[in-house]
Formats: structure tokens, C-alpha cells, sequence
């Protein structure tokens, strides 16, 4: 054994001028003449290439841009006002925390796969806005919101930031793959220390999540969403371990057929928007794992779509006529995300090829816009 090593070692080091010398087990002989880079792709040949190529990542852009033409941009529409503010932000005519903005994020997404420059630009604007707010320490300001009586909790401002963080550098990940980039190469350039800086603040309070949303595989898939994608977009294997580690935790929030659980049972909307986040990271982070997990995930729900898109809710555990409250209690029931499970579906069909997922997504955003 020792003896075949240091041959083994003797050819790996040899140059093509010796290296018929040393190989005794080959019919095959390599001309004096020939260079040590084809005498290394001789070696490669027999041993096998020590550094295979990585494999090239899917590109989302290029993904989405195989839908029909304005589908994914109309499920991603939030139009900031002229302060750049967001639905309940323009509702309240009010700013209360960076959560509240990720609709902005989402609406410059939508502009870049459908080419359209002037929503870039709205959707830039509330970037804009919200960055504006970012304090010293990579947090956003925030202030309690109507039905609230104290300031929000360091963990709950965590959370916050992480719903807006994740939105804004899936946009900006999904910018740098299309041809619209050089557009808003400078911006990008400002804005990226400050994406880092946000990802900071989110670390700083990473403990915390686990114990806050740990029960929920969703808001654990955001987090780490957040921060997967942050640590692609700035480098930073930090941030990307820390999102593993929440998706690992998220994984084992599963039933024995691989559903996720939400409230200790089943829910049809909580289910595909835990897809949802995960695929998304998935194209970015490839785990076999988290395909697998993908794979059984879907199977349930693909039994709660009816044909002509609807999303059933008997049984579910959070939304639906009998679901929980919102805000906090003091609204009406959870409603099912149609949105999210439309896309969670979608993306599951093209990321995984499987057709018959992508119909019933598509099933379901047809209803909505019909609605």
C-alpha cells in the first residue's frame, strides 16, 4: 500500500518529460513532446479529476422569464406612494418598522422579470425610503404600532427587519442575473454595505429567533431566507451557516408524510408558503435535503387545489373562516395566502420539473386574477 502511494504521489508530481517512466500500469504512453498541461489531463484521465467543476446554479431569473409574459409580475405588485411607503404604511400614512416595506421589494422584483424600467424605479423608491430609517446598528426605526402599548421587543424588531431583508436582497440577487443590472450599478454599489449591515443586526439577535418563531416553520424559512441570501449576495459564510442551521430546524417541524405543521397540525396556506421560502433558498443554497423535503411537501398540498384553483381550508389549523385572528387578536381571520401558495407552486413545477405542480399554481393565480 505504501508503495503504490508514493507512486500514486510520484505521478501526480511528475512533469511530461518522466512521466513514462513512472506509470507501469497503463498500454497507453504519452509522446515526449507533449506538454505537462495535456500530461495533466492524461493524469486527470486515469485518477480522476481532484476539483471537479462545480455545478452551475439555476438561474431565477432565467426561470421565472419561461412563465407567460406578466404572470409573476402580477402577483408581486405593491406600488409605493410618493413617500415610498407600503400598503399599511400608506394606510396609516405612517411609518411603523421595515417589515411593513417588503411589498416595495417585491414590486421592484416584479419590474425586473417584466423589463418595465418605471416600476424598477417605484419599487427602488421604496428601498429608498426604508434605508433612509436604518440606524447605526444595521436596525430599522420602528415605532409601536396602533393596537400596541409598549415598543417592540429586540426580538420582534429581529423579526421585522428579517421579513424586509429577505424581500430586498432576493430582488437585488435576481437583478444581478438579468440584463437590467448595469441600470442600477451605482445604487446597488451604495446600498450593498447597508444590506451587510442589516444581516449584521439580524446575527445579533440570531439566539432569539429559535425561542420567538421556533414553532413555526415559515418564520423560520424567512430567517433564513434573509440570511442565506444576504451571505450569497456580500460573501459571507457566517450569515449562510446560520441560515442552515434554521432551515435544519425548520426541516424537523414536519408530520411522518413530510408536512409542515403550524399550531400542531396541518394548514394549506402555512404549508406552501414554508415551500415557498425554502425553494427560493434552495436555488441559492442547493441542499438534497431540502429537495426532498420539497418533494413531500408538495404532495399534500397538491390535494388541497381544486382545478379551477382553489385552495381548500377544511381542517386547516391557521387560516380559513375558523382561523386565528390577526392583529394580534383584534382582526378579523386569517385568510389564506393565494398569493404565496399560487407561487409556491409555480416555482416548485419549474424548479423540480414537475408539470402538474406548476398547473395547479397557475390554476390558482388565474383565479386571482379573475377575482
Amino acid at each position: 500500500m505504501k508503495t503504490f502511494l508514493i507512486t500514486i504521489i510520484g505521478l501526480m508530481l511528475c512533469t511530461a518529460d518522466n512521466i513514462n517512466s513512472i506509470i507501469t500500469y497503463s498500454d497507453e504512453r504519452i509522446p515526449d513532446h507533449q506538454t505537462t498541461s495535456e500530461a495533466n489531463a492524461f493524469i486527470n484521465n486515469i485518477l480522476g479529476s481532484q476539483t471537479p467543476e462545480p455545478e452551475e446554479r439555476l438561474s431565477e431569473y432565467k426561470m421565472l422569464m419561461t412563465l407567460p409574459e406578466g404572470i409573476y409580475a402580477s402577483q408581486t405588485v405593491s406600488k409605493p406612494d410618493k413617500k415610498g411607503f407600503i400598503r399599511f404604511h400608506q394606510q396609516e400614512g405612517k411609518w411603523y418598522q421595515a417589515g411593513y416595506q417588503r411589498g416595495g421589494a417585491r414590486h421592484f422584483l416584479g419590474g425586473v422579470i417584466a423589463g418595465d424600467v418605471e416600476r424598477m424605479e417605484d419599487g427602488w423608491r421604496s428601498l429608498e425610503a426604508t434605508f433612509s430609517r436604518q440606524l447605526d446598528n444595521g436596525d430599522f426605526k420602528a415605532v409601536p404600532r396602533p393596537w400596541e402599548d409598549e415598543p417592540q421587543s429586540f426580538d420582534a424588531r429581529i423579526e421585522t427587519n428579517y421579513f424586509y431583508l429577505q424581500a430586498v436582497v432576493h430582488g437585488l440577487l435576481v437583478l444581478q442575473d438579468s440584463p437590467h443590472a448595469h441600470l442600477f450599478e451605482d445604487r446597488v454599489m451604495e446600498l450593498k454595505p447597508k444590506v451587510d449591515l442589516a444581516a449584521q443586526f439580524i446575527m445579533s439577535g440570531r439566539e432569539g429567533i429559535v425561542d420567538k418563531v421556533g414553532h413555526t416553520a415559515n418564520r423560520l424559512f424567512i430567517a433564513a431566507k434573509a440570511l442565506g441570501l444576504a451571505g450569497v449576495y456580500v460573501n459571507n459564510e457566517e450569515y449562510i451557516n446560520e441560515a442552515k442551521r434554521l432551515v435544519s430546524i425548520a426541516l424537523n417541524l414536519r408530520d411522518e408524510q413530510g408536512v409542515f405543521l403550524e399550531r400542531g397540525g396541518r394548514d394549506s396556506s402555512y404549508n406552501a408558503v414554508s415551500m415557498l421560502f425554502a425553494q427560493i433558498i434552495a436555488i441559492y443554497l442547493p441542499d438534497p435535503k431540502l429537495d426532498e423535503a420539497m418533494q413531500q411537501a408538495a404532495e399534500w398540498q397538491l390535494t388541497r387545489i381544486m382545478p379551477d384553483g382553489e385552495v381548500l381550508a377544511a381542517g386547516n389549523t391557521r387560516t380559513g373562516p375558523d382561523g386565528e385572528l390577526t392583529r394580534g387578536g383584534t382582526g378579523g381571520p386569517k385568510s389564506i395566502n393565494t398569493r404565496e401558495v399560487g407561487l409556491a407552486m409555480v416555482y416548485h413545477g419549474l424548479i423540480y420539473d414537475r408539470p402538474k405542480a406548476t398547473e395547479a399554481g397557475m390554476a390558482i393565480i388565474k383565479k386571482r386574477l379573475n377575482n
